[in-house]
């Protein structure tokens, strides 16, 4: 596992103009080719999180795994064969969860409107109805990408947990993302879990003095009695997306140190202080930050395709 792990107010509502997207993408892309897409897939993802709320944490990181690959277009999705290794089995994606869910929405919107509507947009889509319902923003998502015809274990490479600062802003910086919108996009691990391996060395040994004892004690504990233990990133308000990520992070209670850093980095920790206080800036950040990174690397035009099945390409390899 890597960096990216991981109901009913909505906080903040922003809608972005089109001038914002990436070219090719415009909000509504599917209005007259298959007017239901955006309500299928939202329908879909409801059902779904009243069933597991967790669903939220789990869009997201295969959102974020997907785009900081090979750009936003789904080549995550793809199931390796006899021939090909796929990103999937890739250590970092190894606990990616979800799959099953966009097929089951790919199924429904297939059915109304067949070969017209990208897995890409529908992983995009589906992540944004999740965070609404977690509590947080509900952004419009430009759609129109199309679906790569790649997808090799080689190109995965993603942070670990364990990466500084400097570097995870290098990382970030490459895919256009500034600062304030990747701490702000860090904030996705409101809700998201990490197993006690991630974080054990900030448990053995000398107390690690950017934890707060009190954590750390009930840590040890646990990770001890377990080692695969999950824990909640979010130690107060673990299943809504909102800014006590950010509040914890003050007071030394972030579980894996790339999280607690962010509050410590001179160039990182004056963002981190401002989504803490003031719920409003953070929700508004995430949702333009979530639209920005929805648009990396994205396929678009006559680019790639459009799947019929999100795990196979369509000439039936990987």
């Amino acid at each position: 596992m890597k960096l990216f792990m991981m109901i009913p107010v909505i906080l903040f509502c922003c809608l972005f103009p089109l001038a914002l997207a990436a070219d090719g993408l415009q909000v509504g892309f599917y209005s007259t080719s298959c007017g239901k897409a955006e309500s299928i897939v939202e329908k879909v993802v409801q059902k779904r999180f009243s069933q597991d709320n967790s669903i939220t944490a789990a869009l997201l990181r295969m959102h974020f795994h997907d785009c900081f690959v090979r750009g936003c277009d789904a080549s995550l999705l793809i199931d390796p064969t006899n021939e090909t290794v796929s990103e999937k089995k890739d250590g970092a994606n190894a606990s990616v969860r979800g799959f099953d869910l966009i097929d089951e929405i790919k199924e429904a919107v297939e059915a109304a409107c067949p070969s017209t509507v990208s897995c890409a947009d529908i992983i995009a889509l589906a992540t944004r109805d999740a965070v609404a319902l977690s509590g947080g923003p509900k952004y419009s998502v430009p759609t129109g990408r199309r679906d790569g015809l790649v997808s090799n274990i080689a190109d995965v490479e993603l942070p670990g947990p364990t990466i500084s600062i400097p570097e995870v802003s290098k990382f970030f910086a490459a895919k256009g993302i500034e600062k304030e919108e990747m701490v702000a996009l860090l904030g996705a691990h409101s809700v998201g879990v990490s197993h006690c391996g991630f974080f054990a060395d900030r448990l053995g040994g000398k107390p690690d003095p950017t934890m707060d004892p009190a954590l750390a004690a009930k840590l040890i504990i646990l990770c001890k009695s377990n080692p695969d233990a999950a824990v909640f990133l979010d130690q107060n308000t673990s299943s809504l997306m909102d800014n006590e990520y950010y509040k914890q992070l003050l007071l030394k209670r972030g579980i894996m140190d790339i999280d607690q850093q962010l509050s410590l980095d001179i160039s990182t920790s004056p963002f981190v202080s401002a989504f803490a206080s003031d719920s409003e800036k953070f929700m508004q950040r995430f949702g333009m930050s979530m639209v920005k990174m929805g648009e990396v690397g994205v396929l678009v035009g006559k680019e790639g395709e459009i799947r019929k099945n999100c795990r196979v390409f369509n000439n039936g390899t990987a």
